[in-house]
């Protein structure tokens, strides 16, 4: 790994300035220094055990607390990249393609986005109903959308880094999320957040107001709305069809009387490397009473996004029919004996239109030593797509019109869960009282396709996203139920074990039944091993049973076919299966010095049936059939095929492949006290690596590239030096993590494969704030302040230089790699003026 000298002088530079300091520093002695995250040591958690009165510290697993002082250092208000800065085995999508650049995700432990089990105060988090289609590392995630959940209404989030599935049930394979709302009955906060990337633009503007107030004598109500504008990026120089690297135009792509230097911004014609354009408003309430004994709560939330991402440019070429005399559309013109509906060509855009909302409420109490709690939680994600400002070819040759904009239908996802959780402390005479825990847990999920506009679908369809026909609409519906066991006890005072049990039966695909062993001792005040052993599973989407669709490119059109459909079982492919998981952890807690935690967690996760997508299974390749059964398949949906693009194929989701995952996770925290301040410093490492053990694909279904983006398109090492000075009224935090190098097998054509390789990196994290009254903070920042960015998309060897060909197939010039971890876009600094009362 390669790293400019000159940004690890400056950041280290900056580190040893912040600790520097005339007087005579002395260690803190507070149990807040001592927490697996660097934040309190000493918080209570309540997050992957069932226990009362649990600190991070001294959790048998390991739990990761991210607090409300860092979450509101990070320039994005953003869960996603709050989270990727700030837990080293979180990473955040960087871009995606079609419809998933418009609700990115993220992942634990280099795992799938839906091995993470996202939680709001517990309860669970209902999932996004925008399925990841496209190809990549981040490809069948409907994972919750953590963009919907403002920062400035969390207290903390709790991040168990552990295999959970036998606790919290289906999902929690890698891990689980709790998001811990704020739960104050006075003051309240406004804040103004502005910035944009170096040089891709990106501008941002967001502003967050929250207000608690008291509810009664014993109750508080919590309001948190937000909204957040963030313009599209660019990336990339010209078109490749349209002008060489140099951006001189190439012959034969204008229509006469009619040259591309009229197209707007010739030559990058092509903005399909950006960031989507969005307009994201939230609101978030938050109410408890308690009446002595018996506590009511209930929290809601409320999220609309409306984003546009840019899609593919499209040539004069694409639409056109004879001239038979036909009347001619608007803005068509004639030339020779052809009509041409956009003589410069034209940039479709996919807009998503996205409700969001969710309820969860119950009550909660204790009698006679019996804790309870009974509770629902409710949610429901629609999505409604529209493809702007484009066309639909078959409509122009058979009608001699086409609209410009289409209602593509969309998808509405919703989730009613029932739980009933009870615990008891037993005392047996042994060191600690026993904790027996048990519980019911009843779910409701369902996944519905809706139609688009018949323009939107008629034969070949709107360009870049056809719309969804009726015969693809449609609603899958799933119930389940669970009930678990889990048993905590202290033979000797240092020494716990937990035991967990769960059974769930869903209606689709069965019932399983999973366990979990859970135990920590502690040799000193100073010293202690923790590990678990446990199986856990994840039961497929609905989506990804249930989705179908079709992406079109320029060159390619592809069909998703449901996997529970005629189409998939005519290739052979059967009903989606659970995922079945076993997962290993062993793990130290040392304290070497007052004030000093090290934790040392190493693990390994093998995953059995995983699922994922085919990949493209080609049934046409440079117009010549290559695979009548694929086209059969597609003729089996009701669709025909673009004939107009050389490459046509179909791909599925299946129980693809097993896999096996290794790693280990180091934390170090301390806090500095000195005459000037404090300083809280924390080092967060993590080394992993995927390996797929065993495939259940033919090569052409799992190809090297669906292969590399498993084992290498994530880096294997991540390391983050966090450190944090409180100095008065003055603050600065400062925060510089190593990506190690990662690589993707890219293919232009599916047959040859070459390497696509984004080296190691260093990306620095600054923020001064001022404070010059109580109430009023001024705060300027920079994320990536050194605008380090991947390197651009390789050449395939031997293609013409003023022309080359790029080994992913890419249509633009000088565009990035797509999977970097510290993102695409740059650098991006801001400012931001908030005011607390």
């Amino acid at each position: 790994m390669i790293i400019s000298s000159r940004r690890l002088v400056l950041s280290a530079s900056l580190l040893a300035l912040i600790a520097s300091s005339p007087a005579h520093a002395e260690e803190a002695e507070s149990a807040a220094a001592a927490a697996d995250a660097g934040v309190d040591a000493g918080t209570i958690i309540v997050t992957g055990t069932r226990a009362t009165g649990i600190t991070a510290a001294d959790s048998p697993a390991p739990v990761q607390i991210v607090g409300s002082e860092q979450l509101s250092r990070i320039g994005q208000p953003n869960l996603n990249q709050a989270l990727n800065q700030l837990v080293p085995s979180f990473t955040a999508q960087a871009f995606g393609g079609d419809a998933s650049n418009l609700t990115l995700t993220a992942k634990l432990r280099g795992l799938s986005p839906n091995h993470a089990l996202v939680l709001l105060d517990g309860k669970r988090r209902h999932p996004s109903a925008n399925l990841h289609v496209t190809a990549g590392p981040f490809q069948g995630a409907s994972a919750p959308d953590l963009d919907l959940i403002n920062p400035a209404a969390i207290e903390r989030i709790e991040v168990l880094t552990d295999g959970a599935a036998a606790q919290y049930g289906s999902d929690a394979i890698a891990g689980v999320i709790n998001l811990i709302l704020k739960k104050d009955s006075s003051g309240g906060s406004l804040a103004i957040t502005a910035g944009k990337h170096y040089e891709t633009g990106g501008e941002t503007i967001a502003t967050t107001g929250r207000l608690a107030l008291p509810l009664g004598e014993n109750g508080f109500v919590n309001a948190t709305v937000s909204y957040r504008f963030h313009d599209t990026t660019r990336l990339g120089d010209g078109d490749r069809r349209v002008v060489d690297i140099n951006g001189n135009l190439l012959p034969g792509v204008s229509l006469a009387g009619y040259p591309l230097t009229g197209a707007a911004n010739f030559p990058k014609v092509n903005p399909i490397f950006s960031d989507a354009k969005s307009h994201l408003t939230t609101a978030l309430v938050n109410a408890g009473y308690d009446f002595g004994g018996v506590e009511l709560y209930a929290n809601g939330t409320f999220a609309r996004r409306v984003a546009t991402a840019n899609e593919q440019y499209r040539g004069p070429l694409v639409v056109l029919r004879p001239n038979d005399g036909r009347p001619i559309q608007a803005g068509a013109v004639v030339v020779g004996s052809n009509v041409y509906a956009f003589p410069y060509g034209f940039v479709p855009l996919l807009k998503a239109t996205e409700e969001d909302w969710a309820v969860s409420g119950g009550v909660r109490g204790e009698a006679d030593g019996w804790r309870w709690d009974l509770s629902a939680t409710f949610g429901r994600d629609r999505v409604s797509l529209a493809t702007i400002d484009s066309a639909n070819f078959s409509l122009f040759q058979d009608f001699g019109y086409t609209p410009r904009d289409f209602q593509d239908g969309g998808f509405i996802g919703s989730q009613l869960t029932f739980n009933l959780d009870v615990a008891k402390e037993f005392d047996l005479g042994l060191s600690k009282p026993v904790n027996l825990a048990f519980g019911l847990e009843r779910r409701r999920d369902t996944y519905t396709i809706f139609a688009g506009d018949p323009e939107s679908y008629y034969r070949t369809g709107a360009q870049s996203f056809p719309g969804f026909q009726p015969s693809s609409a449609g609603q899958s519906k799933r119930k389940s139920w669970a009930g678990y066991l889990d048993l905590t006890v202290h033979p000797v005072e240092a020494w716990s074990v937990s035991l967990a049990g769960r059974y769930e039966d869903y209606t689709d695909i069965g019932d399983t039944a999973i366990g979990k062993i859970t135990t920590r001792y502690d040799f000193s005040d100073g010293f202690a091993l923790r590990g678990t052993a446990s199986t856990g599973f994840r039961a497929p989407s609905l989506g990804e049973s249930a989705y179908r669709a079709i992406s079109v490119s320029p060159t390619s059109e592809t069909v998703q076919v449901a996997a529970n459909s005629r189409a998939a079982a005519l290739l052979g492919y059967s009903a989606l299966k659970p995922e079945k998981s076993t997962n290993f952890s062993l793990g130290l807690v040392a304290r070497p010095l007052p004030g000093v935690t090290v934790t040392l967690d190493v693990y390994q996760i093998k995953v059995r049936d995983r699922i994922a997508s085919t990949g493209t299974i080609n049934g046409l390749r440079n117009f010549a059939v290559v695979n009548q059964a694929v086209l059969d398949a597609i003729a089996s949906t009701g669709r025909e095929y673009d004939k107009t693009v050389p490459q046509v194929g179909v791909s599925t989701f299946t129980n693809a492949f097993d896999t096996r995952t290794r790693g280990v996770d180091l934390v170090v925290a301390t806090t500095t006290e000195a005459s000037f301040g404090k300083i809280d410093w924390s080092l967060n490492a993590t080394y992993g690596q995927t390996k797929v053990t065993g495939t259940k694909l033919p090569a052409t279904a799992f190809t090297p590239t669906a292969r590399s983006y498993i084992e290498k398109a994530a880096p294997r090492y991540k390391v983050g030096l966090n450190a944090l000075l409180t100095s008065g009224n003055f603050t600065f935090s400062l925060r510089e993590t190593l990506y190690g190098s990662a690589y993707a097998l890219l293919s232009p054509d599916g047959a040859a494969f070459y390497e696509g390789r984004i080296g190691g990196a260093a990306i620095t994290d600054v923020e001064a704030a001022y404070r010059p009254v109580e109430w009023l903070e001024f705060a300027i920042g920079a994320n990536n302040l050194f605008d380090k960015r991947p390197p651009d998309i390789p050449a395939v060897p031997g293609s013409a230089a003023t022309n080359p060909v790029y080994i992913n197939g890419a249509q633009v010039h000088n565009a990035p790699l797509n999977y970097a971890a510290y993102g695409i876009n740059g650098g991006y600094y801001y400012g931001r003026v908030s005011v607390k009362f």
